[in-house]
């Protein structure tokens, strides 16, 4: 009797065990198994490494040095021309000068920043590019977060107006601006030529930040705003870190176009307030080929643009490379 309860009391436990055992156990999920993001950014992945093989080669490594000594040629004869003499630079050529370096001083350099005129007018190039770079880049990133990412009425109307004033050519705002300016007394200061540039580079800013926050992953910003955070922490925090590629590639094509603009700047600046490129063109004028004053000014105004884009290279590489490779 005791023997049956026994079996009884372990028959149910065995077969639960014998089922167990035969029961074929589902495998566990491998931790090798790509998730659907890591498949989705294969692609790109490919891509880039396509694009590193390619630019590693040999031939294309070649290619690049041959391009950078012909960009190079100029800029290097342009500065040997402008530490030779006057007399050594209507002699010969300023090849001349790596087989004879006594030919080579700072003279040019030293007359032109005594020149009051030239010094100013480098100042005034300052004063005119930073503050307008700053001023675009601000307004930018706040209007293209507003516009990628926060909803207000006429949103979408407001950008289709920002987009179509892409295709507004600078010369037909000249003449009405130029007559807004003298009525309102800034037609011959530095704050109209900063205004119009302003004014003219804010829709290509717009779009190219626009286009670039809306990329950034839904999820992360509403994860963000579950956390309690605002708008401005958000952007201030969470966008313009992951913007910084663009935002510096703007900021560097908006300095260069401004630094090196001779046409806003001779319609819309005086005697006084005139940019670097205006100067010399005024020297050009009146001068004709005295190259002692043309060449370091030239130079002169030729290697900041060089210092700022050398300055931000690696960011300016990142956006290049962040929308070949997504």
């Amino acid at each position: 009797m005791s023997g049956h309860s026994t079996v009884e009391r372990n028959g149910p436990s065995r077969r639960t065990a014998a089922v167990g055992a035969a029961a074929p156990s589902s495998p566990p999920p491998s931790s090798s198994t790509p998730s659907p993001a890591s498949r989705a950014s294969v692609p790109g992945r490919r891509r880039g490494g396509r694009i590193s093989r390619l630019l590693g080669s040999s031939a294309v490594q070649g290619v690049l040095i041959l391009v950078a000594l012909v960009w190079i040629t100029p800029l290097a004869g342009l500065l040997l021309s402008s530490m030779r003499s006057e007399q050594d630079n209507a002699t010969d050529g300023w090849w001349t000068a790596l087989a004879d370096p006594s030919q080579l001083s700072l003279d040019n350099y030293t007359a032109l920043l005594k020149d009051s005129g030239i010094g100013a007018a480098f100042w005034n190039t300052v004063l005119i590019s930073v503050p307008t770079t700053v001023l675009v880049v601000v307004i930018a990133a706040l209007a293209g977060y507003a516009f990628a990412w926060l909803e207000f009425p006429g949103r979408d109307g407001v950008f289709l107006v920002v987009v179509g004033l892409l295709v507004v050519p600078v010369q037909i705002g000249l003449l009405p601006v130029a007559k807004l300016f003298g009525a309102v007394g800034l037609f011959g200061t530095i704050a109209g030529v900063v205004l119009f540039h302003v004014a003219y580079g804010l829709p290509f800013a717009i779009f190219l930040l626009r286009n670039y926050f809306a990329e950034i992953p839904r999820e992360m910003l509403e994860a963000a705003r579950m956390d309690g955070g605002s708008e401005w922490r958000i952007f201030s925090r969470l966008v313009l870190p992951l913007g910084r590629p663009a935002i510096a590639s703007l900021a560097i094509f908006q300095f260069l176009w401004v630094w090196n603009d001779m046409l806003v700047a001779l319609l819309f600046a005086d005697t006084a307030s005139q940019p670097l490129t205006v100067a010399l063109q005024s020297q050009m004028r009146q001068f004709g080929s005295n190259i002692g004053v043309l060449a370091p000014g030239a130079f002169l105004s030729l290697v900041v643009p060089l210092v700022v884009f050398f300055a931000f290279q690696r960011h300016f590489v990142q956006g290049v490379m962040a929308g070949s490779v997504k």
